[in-house]
């Protein structure tokens, strides 16, 4: 049995991180795919053990400008019709409703930065994913848009304090987070833009300053991912 994820990177301020590490000690190896520098997109998961989907700046309906997310939504499409082990995070969350026919747009709102509150639905309290992340926990958000209709069949795990999506199961072992439980502080100085300098800091900042707390939470995230994965 094969106990490599295949892990697809949109673009290099969004790495991985701490992923890697995570699933290493849980008991997987990471093949990370750089698909925005050229890195080839598999239209079958084939033998590798699950699909791990990263964020990006990009829009999940940026084909055109990003020809490899067509790839990915293919692949994403025939990995959950499988039945087989997938996470999409951020973006890779957004590309999963999509690709199984649901809308994403813009926030109106604006964009969401910062920690916010885990805000699991009754079904997310017991989810064998989310259900690893106690009511309340601080998830990094850091995103312009949202998934503002679920495709048929998948079923909201979260939603934040405006309402939107935070985490959707989109079929048996499949799953999307709208939050970034990968991030390390370098990791979120390089998203800063200064677009909104105070939000982008105060986010930095308490990423830094809460660091331990937050990984041993978001850890048991991929932990749980990770058992999914192995039990085959």
């Amino acid at each position: 049995m094969s106990t490599t994820v295949l892990v697809l990177q949109h673009e290099r301020d969004c790495p991985p991180a701490m992923i890697v590490p995570w699933l290493a000690a849980a008991g997987l190896r990471c093949e990370v795919r750089a698909a925005d520098e050229g890195a080839a997109v598999p239209s079958e998961l084939g033998e590798h053990a699950g699909l791990l989907v990263l964020g990006g700046r990009m829009g999940a309906g940026d084909d055109h400008a990003h020809p490899h997310l067509i790839s990915t939504k293919q692949l994403l499409v025939s990995t959950v019709g499988q039945g087989r082990p997938v996470l999409g995070v951020c973006l890779g969350h957004q590309l999963t409703a999509v690709a199984l026919g649901g809308e994403v747009r813009r926030n109106p709102r604006g964009r969401t930065v910062g920690l916010q509150p885990w805000a699991p639905t009754h079904e997310g309290r017991s989810d064998p994913l989310t259900g690893a992340l106690a009511a309340g926990t601080p998830v990094l958000h850091w995103n312009d848009d949202v998934v503002t209709r679920l495709p048929p069949g998948a079923v909201p795990l979260g939603r934040s304090r405006d309402g939107d999506v935070q985490a959707a199961r989109f079929g048996p072992r499949a799953w999307g987070v709208q939050f970034h439980p990968e991030v390390t502080p370098a990791v979120v100085e390089q998203w800063r833009d200064d677009r909104e300098p105070e939000r982008e800091q105060a986010a930095l900042t308490a990423v830094q300053e809460r660091q331990a707390e937050l990984h041993r939470a978001w850890e048991q995230l991929l932990g749980r991912f990770a058992q999914v994965v192995l039990a085959g």
